[in-house]
């Protein structure tokens, strides 16, 4: 689940609500004379009365005090979305809190007080509100929220078969991110096992690397999403967000730039993982490359019947994106 970061302003600060703007925060909390001046530093959600996103009406502020003020936390974030702030920063109440609800942001004042917030029980608070004037630790603090991402569990697969089927609309994602080797995007025929495609990152004779390119494979593919969704290759377009893998696990979310959608000829990459049968299809190019295990990109034409490559497997299916626990078989 991506985390939201707001920055706190008050009293105006217009160092803080700059550096806000430039490192990627989510809304930025003035007082409500301030509106306009935030406005003509840049596009950004303001939270104050009045503004974009207001107090009492799209949250509620609770301080925690006490084991009590836990409860009250609890019960409030069953309908609202709760911004906790304590005079005694503690690890545990947080823990309480994340165990029950969701919906849930913490106050902090550095970068440490966001790292335990954003990754406490592995799942982390829905967000952070930064307060504090020292640009420095605030830039850590945004940069702290912006690598915080779910981790995917990845396997090898076996190759069982590649083979041509004709041509096809395949679909480029280029994202606003530079991809570092050994990570691409998560992409497959089947929402229960996502092939790890790798970015155009890769030196070769004829052509330029691309970083910021992942040549995914057919528009009908599923393509991991962040918050766990998937979402079909067809529908992706500028300003969307998809979700960046390792060969380890680690992930990221990037900004789609633009996608490309062409004519190509296409293969289809056929795996077996865990008994059962899935597959991909691709461009038939030596730039389109999958992951194995220690990193290393195979490339789709060098690719042979019993080689490994990491893929994404899940139980279940998916009903508009979302994980649900029922019995879809897709061939």
């Amino acid at each position: 689940m991506k985390k939201e970061v707001w920055v706190k302003a008050v009293p105006w600060n217009k160092k803080v609500v700059t550096t806000a703007i430039e490192g990627g925060a989510d809304a930025v909390v003035v007082d409500e004379s301030e509106i306009g001046r935030v406005k003509k530093l840049g596009r950004i959600p303001v939270v104050c009365p009045g503004g974009d996103i207001q107090p009492d009406v799209d949250f509620v502020t609770c301080t925690v005090r006490s084991a009590s003020d836990v409860g009250k936390v609890i019960s409030l974030a069953k309908t609202n979305r709760v911004i906790v702030e304590t005079t005694d920063w503690h690890v545990i109440p947080l823990e309480n809190l994340v165990s029950q609800s969701d919906n849930i942001m913490v106050a902090v004042a550095t970068a440490r007080e966001a790292r335990l917030a954003l990754n406490v029980l592995e799942v982390g608070v829905k967000g952070v509100v930064a307060e504090t004037e020292d640009l420095a630790e605030l830039k850590k603090i945004l940069a702290t929220a912006r690598g915080t991402t779910e981790r995917v569990n990845l396997t090898s697969a076996i190759v069982r078969g590649i083979r041509h089927v004709g041509m096809g609309d395949r679909v480029c994602v280029d994202t606003c991110s530079e991809i570092e080797p050994g990570a691409g995007l998560l992409v497959g025929n089947s929402s229960s096992c996502l092939f790890l495609v790798h970015a155009e990152n890769i030196e070769n004779p004829y052509v330029t690397p691309r970083p910021f390119r992942v040549n995914a494979g057919a528009l009908h593919a599923y393509v991991m999403l962040p918050g766990g969704r998937t979402g079909y290759l067809s529908e992706l377009k500028a300003g969307d967000e998809v979700l960046v893998t390792n060969f380890e696990g680690k992930t990221s979310v990037a900004v789609v730039g633009r996608t490309k959608i062409e004519k190509r000829p296409l293969l289809l990459v056929e795996i077996e993982c865990a008994g059962e049968n899935y597959s991909h299809i691709v461009q038939n190019a030596e730039t389109i490359r999958f992951v194995k295990k220690n990193g290393s990109a195979v490339s789709v034409v060098e690719l042979d019947e019993g080689d490994e490559i990491l893929v994404s497997r899940e139980e279940g299916g998916r009903h508009f994106g979302v994980k649900i626990k029922e019995t879809i078989k897709e061939k």
